[in-house]
Protein backbone atom coordinates (compact mmCIF):
# COMPACT_ATOMS: atom_id res chain seq x y z
CA UNK A 1 0.00 0.00 0.00
CA UNK A 2 1.28 3.49 -0.87
CA UNK A 3 2.59 5.80 1.84
CA UNK A 4 -0.28 8.26 1.46
CA UNK A 5 -2.88 5.60 2.25
CA UNK A 6 -0.93 4.51 5.33
CA UNK A 7 -0.99 8.16 6.42
CA UNK A 8 -4.76 8.25 6.00
CA UNK A 9 -5.14 5.03 8.01
CA UNK A 10 -3.09 6.43 10.91
CA UNK A 11 -4.99 9.71 10.91
CA UNK A 12 -8.45 8.12 10.75
CA UNK A 13 -7.73 5.49 13.40
CA UNK A 14 -6.33 8.13 15.75
CA UNK A 15 -9.20 10.57 15.15
CA UNK A 16 -11.78 7.84 15.62
CA UNK A 17 -10.16 6.90 18.92
CA UNK A 18 -9.99 10.42 20.34
CA UNK A 19 -13.50 11.45 19.23
CA UNK A 20 -14.94 8.21 20.54
CA UNK A 21 -13.70 9.18 23.99
CA UNK A 22 -15.93 12.27 23.89
CA UNK A 23 -19.15 10.24 23.74
CA UNK A 24 -18.24 6.77 24.97
CA UNK A 25 -17.57 7.97 28.52
CA UNK A 26 -21.17 9.17 28.92
CA UNK A 27 -22.38 5.58 28.75
CA UNK A 28 -19.94 4.43 31.43
CA UNK A 29 -20.61 7.23 33.95
CA UNK A 30 -23.09 5.32 36.13
CA UNK A 31 -20.65 2.40 36.52
CA UNK A 32 -17.72 4.75 37.17
CA UNK A 33 -19.72 6.66 39.76
CA UNK A 34 -20.66 3.47 41.60
CA UNK A 35 -17.21 1.85 41.50
CA UNK A 36 -15.27 4.97 42.51
CA UNK A 37 -17.97 6.27 44.89
CA UNK A 38 -17.84 9.57 43.02
CA UNK A 39 -20.07 12.60 43.46
CA UNK A 40 -22.16 14.21 40.72
CA UNK A 41 -19.57 17.00 40.51
CA UNK A 42 -16.80 14.42 40.02
CA UNK A 43 -18.68 12.91 37.11
CA UNK A 44 -19.08 16.32 35.50
CA UNK A 45 -15.32 16.84 35.70
CA UNK A 46 -14.63 13.46 34.08
CA UNK A 47 -16.36 14.90 31.01
CA UNK A 48 -15.29 18.52 31.33
CA UNK A 49 -11.56 17.95 31.96
CA UNK A 50 -11.21 16.22 28.59
CA UNK A 51 -13.26 18.83 26.74
CA UNK A 52 -11.29 21.70 28.31
CA UNK A 53 -7.80 20.63 27.31
CA UNK A 54 -8.93 19.25 23.95
CA UNK A 55 -10.42 22.58 22.87
CA UNK A 56 -7.82 24.88 24.41
CA UNK A 57 -4.68 23.60 22.70
CA UNK A 58 -5.79 22.83 19.13
CA UNK A 59 -4.41 25.93 17.40
CA UNK A 60 -1.18 25.84 19.41
CA UNK A 61 -0.61 22.18 18.52
CA UNK A 62 -1.28 22.76 14.84
CA UNK A 63 1.15 25.66 14.64
CA UNK A 64 3.82 23.76 16.59
CA UNK A 65 3.54 20.90 14.11
CA UNK A 66 4.19 23.30 11.23
CA UNK A 67 7.35 24.50 12.95
CA UNK A 68 9.02 21.40 14.39
CA UNK A 69 7.50 18.55 12.38
CA UNK A 70 3.94 17.30 11.97
CA UNK A 71 4.73 13.60 12.31
CA UNK A 72 6.82 14.21 15.43
CA UNK A 73 4.20 16.32 17.19
CA UNK A 74 1.37 13.98 16.13
CA UNK A 75 3.34 11.03 17.51
CA UNK A 76 3.93 12.77 20.84
CA UNK A 77 0.19 13.43 21.08
CA UNK A 78 -0.61 9.80 20.29
CA UNK A 79 1.77 8.49 22.97
CA UNK A 80 0.43 10.97 25.52
CA UNK A 81 -3.15 9.98 24.72
CA UNK A 82 -2.43 6.28 25.15
CA UNK A 83 -0.49 6.68 28.41
CA UNK A 84 -3.30 8.85 29.80
CA UNK A 85 -5.83 6.21 28.72
CA UNK A 86 -3.90 3.61 30.71
CA UNK A 87 -3.92 5.92 33.74
CA UNK A 88 -7.68 6.46 33.35
CA UNK A 89 -8.37 2.72 33.39
CA UNK A 90 -6.16 2.20 36.44
CA UNK A 91 -7.63 5.12 38.43
CA UNK A 92 -8.91 4.02 41.81
CA UNK A 93 -10.56 7.30 42.82
CA UNK A 94 -12.17 10.28 41.06
CA UNK A 95 -9.26 12.77 41.24
CA UNK A 96 -6.67 10.63 39.37
CA UNK A 97 -9.31 9.87 36.74
CA UNK A 98 -10.08 13.56 36.26
CA UNK A 99 -6.38 14.47 35.96
CA UNK A 100 -5.77 11.62 33.52
CA UNK A 101 -8.72 12.76 31.42
CA UNK A 102 -7.21 16.25 31.21
CA UNK A 103 -3.90 14.79 30.00
CA UNK A 104 -5.81 12.59 27.56
CA UNK A 105 -7.41 15.74 26.15
CA UNK A 106 -3.97 17.30 25.60
CA UNK A 107 -2.89 14.28 23.54
CA UNK A 108 -6.18 14.33 21.68
CA UNK A 109 -5.86 18.01 20.82
CA UNK A 110 -2.44 17.42 19.25
CA UNK A 111 -3.71 14.58 17.05
CA UNK A 112 -6.92 16.36 16.07
CA UNK A 113 -5.10 19.59 15.25
CA UNK A 114 -2.67 17.93 12.82
CA UNK A 115 -5.00 15.40 11.22
CA UNK A 116 -5.97 17.53 8.22
CA UNK A 117 -2.41 18.76 7.76
CA UNK A 118 -1.08 15.19 7.49
CA UNK A 119 -3.74 14.39 4.87
CA UNK A 120 -3.03 17.60 2.96
CA UNK A 121 0.69 16.85 2.70
CA UNK A 122 0.05 13.51 0.94
CA UNK A 123 -3.04 14.00 -1.21
CA UNK A 124 -3.85 16.36 -4.08
CA UNK A 125 -6.78 17.01 -6.39
CA UNK A 126 -9.50 14.39 -6.59
CA UNK A 127 -7.62 11.99 -4.32
CA UNK A 128 -7.52 14.64 -1.61
CA UNK A 129 -11.28 14.89 -1.86
CA UNK A 130 -11.61 11.14 -1.46
CA UNK A 131 -9.27 11.16 1.55
CA UNK A 132 -11.16 14.01 3.18
CA UNK A 133 -14.39 12.12 2.55
CA UNK A 134 -13.04 9.16 4.50
CA UNK A 135 -11.81 11.53 7.25
CA UNK A 136 -15.25 13.16 7.41
CA UNK A 137 -16.97 9.80 7.62
CA UNK A 138 -14.66 8.83 10.45
CA UNK A 139 -15.45 11.92 12.50
CA UNK A 140 -19.20 11.49 12.06
CA UNK A 141 -19.10 7.77 12.82
CA UNK A 142 -17.03 8.23 15.97
CA UNK A 143 -19.52 10.67 17.50
CA UNK A 144 -22.59 8.71 16.47
CA UNK A 145 -21.57 5.18 17.51
CA UNK A 146 -19.93 6.15 20.78
CA UNK A 147 -22.95 4.91 22.78
CA UNK A 148 -22.86 1.58 20.90
CA UNK A 149 -19.16 0.95 21.51
CA UNK A 150 -19.46 2.14 25.10
CA UNK A 151 -22.43 -0.11 25.70
CA UNK A 152 -20.62 -3.20 24.43
CA UNK A 153 -17.47 -2.53 26.46
CA UNK A 154 -19.24 -1.57 29.70
CA UNK A 155 -21.74 -4.41 29.62
CA UNK A 156 -19.26 -7.17 28.76
CA UNK A 157 -15.82 -6.05 30.01
CA UNK A 158 -16.27 -3.20 32.50
CA UNK A 159 -15.92 0.58 32.32
CA UNK A 160 -12.10 0.43 32.49
CA UNK A 161 -12.03 -1.04 29.00
CA UNK A 162 -13.37 2.10 27.36
CA UNK A 163 -9.84 3.36 28.14
CA UNK A 164 -7.78 0.16 27.89
CA UNK A 165 -9.01 -0.48 24.34
CA UNK A 166 -7.05 2.59 23.23
CA UNK A 167 -3.72 0.92 24.05
CA UNK A 168 -3.50 -1.76 21.32
CA UNK A 169 -5.15 0.57 18.80
CA UNK A 170 -2.74 3.38 19.66
CA UNK A 171 0.29 1.07 19.57
CA UNK A 172 -0.61 -0.09 16.08
CA UNK A 173 -1.16 3.48 14.90
CA UNK A 174 2.20 4.56 16.36
CA UNK A 175 4.06 1.74 14.59
CA UNK A 176 2.57 2.72 11.23
CA UNK A 177 3.23 6.40 11.91
CA UNK A 178 6.93 5.79 12.55
CA UNK A 179 7.46 3.37 9.68
CA UNK A 180 5.14 4.59 6.92
CA UNK A 181 4.50 8.32 7.38
CA UNK A 182 7.04 10.93 6.28
CA UNK A 183 8.01 13.97 8.32
CA UNK A 184 7.04 17.42 7.02
CA UNK A 185 7.24 20.95 8.35
CA UNK A 186 7.26 24.58 7.25
CA UNK A 187 10.55 24.98 5.30
CA UNK A 188 11.01 28.52 6.71
CA UNK A 189 9.70 28.38 10.29
CA UNK A 190 9.97 31.43 12.48
CA UNK A 191 10.45 31.50 16.22
CA UNK A 192 7.82 29.86 18.36
CA UNK A 193 5.30 32.53 19.34
CA UNK A 194 5.17 31.77 23.06
CA UNK A 195 3.20 34.88 24.02
CA UNK A 196 0.55 34.15 21.40
CA UNK A 197 0.41 30.49 22.35
CA UNK A 198 -0.11 31.22 26.04
CA UNK A 199 -2.70 33.98 25.62
CA UNK A 200 -4.75 32.08 23.04
CA UNK A 201 -4.71 28.81 24.97
CA UNK A 202 -5.63 30.48 28.26
CA UNK A 203 -8.40 32.46 26.55
CA UNK A 204 -9.89 29.27 25.09
CA UNK A 205 -9.47 27.50 28.43
CA UNK A 206 -11.40 30.26 30.24
CA UNK A 207 -14.11 30.37 27.57
CA UNK A 208 -14.70 26.62 27.44
CA UNK A 209 -14.58 26.32 31.25
CA UNK A 210 -17.27 29.01 31.49
CA UNK A 211 -19.39 27.22 28.89
CA UNK A 212 -19.15 23.76 30.43
CA UNK A 213 -19.70 24.98 34.01
CA UNK A 214 -22.22 27.74 33.34
CA UNK A 215 -25.35 25.62 33.88
CA UNK A 216 -24.04 24.11 37.11
CA UNK A 217 -22.63 27.31 38.64
CA UNK A 218 -25.19 29.80 37.28
CA UNK A 219 -24.57 32.04 34.26
CA UNK A 220 -24.68 35.18 36.38
CA UNK A 221 -22.39 33.86 39.12
CA UNK A 222 -19.19 35.75 39.90
CA UNK A 223 -16.95 32.88 38.83
CA UNK A 224 -18.58 32.37 35.42
CA UNK A 225 -18.73 36.09 34.62
CA UNK A 226 -15.05 36.41 35.62
CA UNK A 227 -14.15 33.57 33.27
CA UNK A 228 -15.93 35.22 30.33
CA UNK A 229 -14.20 38.53 31.07
CA UNK A 230 -10.82 36.79 31.32
CA UNK A 231 -11.44 35.02 28.01
CA UNK A 232 -12.23 38.32 26.30
CA UNK A 233 -9.24 40.16 27.77
CA UNK A 234 -6.83 37.35 26.89
CA UNK A 235 -8.20 37.12 23.35
CA UNK A 236 -7.74 40.87 22.90
CA UNK A 237 -4.16 40.52 24.15
CA UNK A 238 -3.62 37.66 21.68
CA UNK A 239 -4.80 39.82 18.76
CA UNK A 240 -2.45 42.64 19.77
CA UNK A 241 0.46 40.21 20.10
CA UNK A 242 -0.21 38.66 16.68
CA UNK A 243 -0.29 42.12 15.08
CA UNK A 244 3.14 43.02 16.50
CA UNK A 245 5.16 39.80 16.37
CA UNK A 246 7.35 38.96 13.39
CA UNK A 247 6.40 35.25 13.47
CA UNK A 248 2.76 35.09 14.61
CA UNK A 249 1.24 31.81 15.67
CA UNK A 250 -1.85 32.65 13.63
CA UNK A 251 -2.14 34.80 10.51
CA UNK A 252 -4.95 37.23 11.35
CA UNK A 253 -5.05 38.28 7.69
CA UNK A 254 -6.86 35.00 6.96
CA UNK A 255 -10.00 36.56 8.43
CA UNK A 256 -10.01 38.86 5.41
CA UNK A 257 -10.84 35.80 3.32
CA UNK A 258 -14.59 35.19 3.43
CA UNK A 259 -14.07 31.51 2.53
CA UNK A 260 -11.91 31.01 5.63
CA UNK A 261 -14.60 32.55 7.83
CA UNK A 262 -17.28 30.54 6.05
CA UNK A 263 -15.51 27.21 6.56
CA UNK A 264 -14.99 27.83 10.27
CA UNK A 265 -18.55 29.11 10.66
CA UNK A 266 -19.83 25.91 9.04
CA UNK A 267 -17.67 23.83 11.42
CA UNK A 268 -19.08 25.73 14.40
CA UNK A 269 -22.69 25.44 13.16
CA UNK A 270 -22.47 21.68 12.53
CA UNK A 271 -20.99 21.08 15.98
CA UNK A 272 -23.32 23.43 17.84
CA UNK A 273 -26.41 21.94 16.20
CA UNK A 274 -26.21 18.22 15.42
CA UNK A 275 -23.14 17.10 17.35
CA UNK A 276 -24.27 18.93 20.50
CA UNK A 277 -27.76 17.44 20.06
CA UNK A 278 -26.39 13.88 20.21
CA UNK A 279 -26.07 14.22 24.00
CA UNK A 280 -29.75 15.08 24.49
CA UNK A 281 -30.96 12.52 21.95
CA UNK A 282 -28.93 9.85 23.78
CA UNK A 283 -30.48 10.88 27.11
CA UNK A 284 -33.95 10.70 25.52
CA UNK A 285 -33.45 7.23 24.03
CA UNK A 286 -31.88 5.79 27.19
CA UNK A 287 -33.66 7.56 30.05
CA UNK A 288 -37.09 8.30 28.59
CA UNK A 289 -37.57 5.37 26.21
CA UNK A 290 -35.66 3.02 28.51
CA UNK A 291 -33.20 1.44 26.07
CA UNK A 292 -29.88 0.09 27.31
CA UNK A 293 -26.63 1.74 26.18
CA UNK A 294 -26.10 -1.00 23.59
CA UNK A 295 -29.68 -0.77 22.31
CA UNK A 296 -29.36 3.01 22.20
CA UNK A 297 -26.19 2.82 20.15
CA UNK A 298 -27.82 0.50 17.64
CA UNK A 299 -30.57 3.04 17.07
CA UNK A 300 -28.02 5.64 16.02
CA UNK A 301 -26.72 3.39 13.24
CA UNK A 302 -28.88 5.06 10.55
CA UNK A 303 -27.05 8.34 11.28
CA UNK A 304 -23.67 6.60 11.27
CA UNK A 305 -24.18 4.60 8.10
CA UNK A 306 -25.58 7.47 6.08
CA UNK A 307 -22.92 9.91 7.24
CA UNK A 308 -20.24 7.42 6.17
CA UNK A 309 -21.59 6.85 2.65
CA UNK A 310 -22.52 10.51 2.14
CA UNK A 311 -19.03 11.58 3.23
CA UNK A 312 -17.46 9.27 0.66
CA UNK A 313 -19.69 10.81 -2.03
CA UNK A 314 -18.94 14.34 -0.83
CA UNK A 315 -15.21 13.67 -0.87
CA UNK A 316 -15.42 12.63 -4.52
CA UNK A 317 -17.37 15.80 -5.31
CA UNK A 318 -15.09 18.34 -3.60
CA UNK A 319 -12.84 18.66 -6.65
CA UNK A 320 -15.78 19.15 -9.02
CA UNK A 321 -18.53 20.96 -7.10
CA UNK A 322 -17.95 24.34 -5.41
CA UNK A 323 -17.51 23.83 -1.69
CA UNK A 324 -20.17 26.37 -0.77
CA UNK A 325 -22.88 24.24 -2.41
CA UNK A 326 -21.80 21.11 -0.55
CA UNK A 327 -21.70 23.04 2.73
CA UNK A 328 -25.08 24.68 2.16
CA UNK A 329 -26.80 21.47 1.09
CA UNK A 330 -25.20 19.45 3.89
CA UNK A 331 -26.04 21.89 6.68
CA UNK A 332 -29.47 22.37 5.12
CA UNK A 333 -30.07 18.63 5.38
CA UNK A 334 -28.93 18.71 9.02
CA UNK A 335 -31.48 21.47 9.63
CA UNK A 336 -34.20 19.45 7.87
CA UNK A 337 -33.27 16.42 9.96
CA UNK A 338 -33.54 18.32 13.24
CA UNK A 339 -36.85 19.82 12.11
CA UNK A 340 -38.18 16.33 11.30
CA UNK A 341 -37.21 15.14 14.80
CA UNK A 342 -39.22 18.00 16.32
CA UNK A 343 -42.74 17.15 17.42
CA UNK A 344 -41.94 14.09 19.57
CA UNK A 345 -44.88 13.00 21.74
CA UNK A 346 -44.71 11.31 25.14
CA UNK A 347 -46.03 8.02 23.75
CA UNK A 348 -43.72 7.84 20.73
CA UNK A 349 -40.99 5.27 20.18
CA UNK A 350 -37.54 5.95 18.69
CA UNK A 351 -38.81 5.38 15.14
CA UNK A 352 -40.35 8.86 15.31
CA UNK A 353 -36.79 10.16 15.05
CA UNK A 354 -35.85 7.93 12.10
CA UNK A 355 -36.71 10.31 9.21
CA UNK A 356 -34.69 13.02 10.96
CA UNK A 357 -31.81 10.63 11.56
CA UNK A 358 -31.69 9.80 7.85
CA UNK A 359 -31.68 13.43 6.70
CA UNK A 360 -29.19 14.56 9.36
CA UNK A 361 -26.85 11.61 8.69
CA UNK A 362 -26.71 12.49 5.01
CA UNK A 363 -26.13 16.14 5.92
CA UNK A 364 -23.25 15.36 8.28
CA UNK A 365 -21.60 13.25 5.60
CA UNK A 366 -21.87 15.95 2.93
CA UNK A 367 -20.66 18.72 5.24
CA UNK A 368 -17.61 17.26 7.00
CA UNK A 369 -15.33 16.74 3.95
CA UNK A 370 -16.33 20.11 2.49
CA UNK A 371 -15.42 21.85 5.75
CA UNK A 372 -12.06 20.10 5.81
CA UNK A 373 -11.21 20.87 2.17
CA UNK A 374 -12.20 24.51 2.64
CA UNK A 375 -10.22 24.91 5.86
CA UNK A 376 -6.92 23.77 4.32
CA UNK A 377 -7.63 24.96 0.78
CA UNK A 378 -7.32 28.68 1.54
CA UNK A 379 -3.82 28.56 3.10
CA UNK A 380 -0.37 27.72 1.79
CA UNK A 381 0.58 24.06 2.43
CA UNK A 382 3.33 25.19 4.83
CA UNK A 383 0.64 26.55 7.19
CA UNK A 384 -1.77 23.62 6.91
CA UNK A 385 -1.22 22.70 10.58
CA UNK A 386 -2.32 26.17 11.63
CA UNK A 387 -5.40 25.98 9.39
CA UNK A 388 -6.27 22.50 10.66
CA UNK A 389 -5.80 23.65 14.26
CA UNK A 390 -8.10 26.67 14.00
CA UNK A 391 -10.78 24.68 12.18
CA UNK A 392 -10.83 21.95 14.82
CA UNK A 393 -10.89 24.69 17.47
CA UNK A 394 -14.13 26.01 15.96
CA UNK A 395 -15.50 22.47 15.96
CA UNK A 396 -14.77 21.88 19.65
CA UNK A 397 -15.90 25.32 20.79
CA UNK A 398 -19.06 24.73 18.76
CA UNK A 399 -19.77 21.52 20.65
CA UNK A 400 -19.10 23.18 24.03
CA UNK A 401 -21.24 26.20 23.13
CA UNK A 402 -24.03 24.07 21.73
CA UNK A 403 -24.22 21.75 24.72
CA UNK A 404 -24.11 24.70 27.14
CA UNK A 405 -26.71 26.83 25.32
CA UNK A 406 -29.05 23.94 24.57
CA UNK A 407 -28.61 22.67 28.12
CA UNK A 408 -29.54 26.04 29.62
CA UNK A 409 -32.71 26.26 27.53
CA UNK A 410 -33.52 22.60 28.09
CA UNK A 411 -33.26 22.73 31.88
CA UNK A 412 -35.20 26.00 32.03
CA UNK A 413 -38.04 24.57 29.96
CA UNK A 414 -38.07 21.35 31.98
CA UNK A 415 -38.33 23.33 35.21
CA UNK A 416 -41.12 25.52 33.83
CA UNK A 417 -43.17 22.53 32.67
CA UNK A 418 -42.62 20.65 35.93
CA UNK A 419 -43.76 23.71 37.85
CA UNK A 420 -46.98 23.80 35.83
CA UNK A 421 -47.72 20.12 36.40
CA UNK A 422 -46.43 19.76 39.97
CA UNK A 423 -47.47 23.11 41.42
CA UNK A 424 -47.75 21.60 44.90
CA UNK A 425 -43.99 21.19 45.18
CA UNK A 426 -41.96 23.90 46.97
CA UNK A 427 -39.58 25.94 44.78
CA UNK A 428 -36.42 24.40 46.29
CA UNK A 429 -37.64 20.84 45.69
CA UNK A 430 -38.74 21.76 42.17
CA UNK A 431 -35.27 23.09 41.31
CA UNK A 432 -33.58 19.89 42.44
CA UNK A 433 -36.14 17.73 40.64
CA UNK A 434 -35.77 19.66 37.38
CA UNK A 435 -32.00 19.10 37.41
CA UNK A 436 -32.52 15.37 37.98
CA UNK A 437 -35.18 15.13 35.26
CA UNK A 438 -32.94 16.92 32.74
CA UNK A 439 -30.43 14.09 33.19
CA UNK A 440 -32.52 11.05 34.15
CA UNK A 441 -35.95 11.77 32.67
CA UNK A 442 -38.77 9.78 34.31
CA UNK A 443 -36.19 7.77 36.28
CA UNK A 444 -35.84 10.78 38.56
CA UNK A 445 -39.22 9.83 40.04
CA UNK A 446 -37.52 7.01 41.96
CA UNK A 447 -36.49 9.57 44.59
CA UNK A 448 -40.09 10.79 45.11
CA UNK A 449 -42.39 9.45 47.86
CA UNK A 450 -44.02 6.16 46.85
CA UNK A 451 -47.50 7.65 46.47
CA UNK A 452 -46.28 10.42 44.17
CA UNK A 453 -43.91 8.48 41.92
CA UNK A 454 -46.31 7.85 39.06
CA UNK A 455 -47.43 11.49 38.93
CA UNK A 456 -43.82 12.69 39.05
CA UNK A 457 -42.78 10.18 36.36
CA UNK A 458 -45.59 11.32 34.04
CA UNK A 459 -44.73 14.97 34.61
CA UNK A 460 -41.03 14.26 34.10
CA UNK A 461 -41.64 12.45 30.81
CA UNK A 462 -43.83 15.27 29.51
CA UNK A 463 -41.36 17.97 30.65
CA UNK A 464 -38.37 16.17 29.13
CA UNK A 465 -40.07 15.66 25.77
CA UNK A 466 -41.26 19.28 25.72
CA UNK A 467 -37.77 20.57 26.47
CA UNK A 468 -36.28 18.29 23.79
CA UNK A 469 -38.68 19.68 21.20
CA UNK A 470 -37.67 23.23 22.14
CA UNK A 471 -33.95 22.65 21.67
CA UNK A 472 -34.52 20.72 18.43
CA UNK A 473 -35.98 23.94 17.02
CA UNK A 474 -32.95 25.91 18.17
CA UNK A 475 -30.63 23.38 16.57
CA UNK A 476 -32.64 23.66 13.35
CA UNK A 477 -32.16 27.44 13.25
CA UNK A 478 -28.40 27.14 13.92
CA UNK A 479 -27.96 24.60 11.11
CA UNK A 480 -29.93 26.68 8.59
CA UNK A 481 -28.03 29.83 9.58
CA UNK A 482 -24.74 27.99 9.05
CA UNK A 483 -25.93 26.81 5.62
CA UNK A 484 -26.81 30.35 4.56
CA UNK A 485 -23.54 31.86 5.78
CA UNK A 486 -21.50 29.14 4.08
CA UNK A 487 -23.32 29.77 0.80
CA UNK A 488 -22.64 33.51 1.01
CA UNK A 489 -19.05 33.44 2.32
CA UNK A 490 -17.24 30.48 0.76
CA UNK A 491 -15.98 31.77 -2.60
CA UNK A 492 -13.86 29.74 -5.00
CA UNK A 493 -11.52 32.67 -5.69
CA UNK A 494 -10.30 32.54 -2.08
CA UNK A 495 -8.87 29.04 -2.59
CA UNK A 496 -5.20 28.60 -3.47
CA UNK A 497 -4.39 26.65 -6.61
CA UNK A 498 -3.54 23.05 -5.82
CA UNK A 499 -0.06 21.84 -6.75
CA UNK A 500 0.26 19.86 -9.94
CA UNK A 501 -0.14 16.15 -9.22
CA UNK A 502 3.20 14.47 -8.72
CA UNK A 503 5.07 17.71 -8.02
CA UNK A 504 5.79 18.36 -4.36
CA UNK A 505 5.08 22.02 -3.80
CA UNK A 506 8.04 24.06 -2.73
CA UNK A 507 6.06 25.50 0.10
CA UNK A 508 4.52 22.22 1.07
CA UNK A 509 7.01 20.96 3.53
CA UNK A 510 10.49 19.86 4.15
CA UNK A 511 10.74 16.08 4.01
CA UNK A 512 13.07 13.99 6.08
Amino acid sequence: MERKWWTLVVVCVSIFMLLLDITVVNVALPDIQRDLQASFSDMQWVIDAYALTLASLLLSAGTLGDQVGRRLVFGVGLVLFCLASLACGLAGSPLPLEISRAVQGIGGSVMFALSLALIAQEFEGRERGKALGIWGATTGAAVAIGPLVGGVLVEHLGWEWIFFVNLPVGAGALFVLLTRVRETRDPSPGRIDWAGTVTFSLSLFALVLALVRGNAEGWGSTGIVALFVAAAVLMAAFVLIEHRTASPMFELSLFRKPAFIGADTAAFALSASMFAMFLYLTLYIQNVLGYSPLESGLRFLPVTALSFFAAAASGNLTSRVPARFLLAIGLGLVGVGLALMHGVQTGDDWTTLLPGFIAAGAGIGLTNPAIASSAIGVVAPARSGMASGINTTFRQVGIATGIAALGAVFQSQVETRLGEQLSQLPARALGGLSEAVATLGPRAAAAAPVGQRQAVADAARSAFVGGLNDILLIGTVVAFAGALLALLLVRQRDFLAAPVAGEPAAAAAHSS
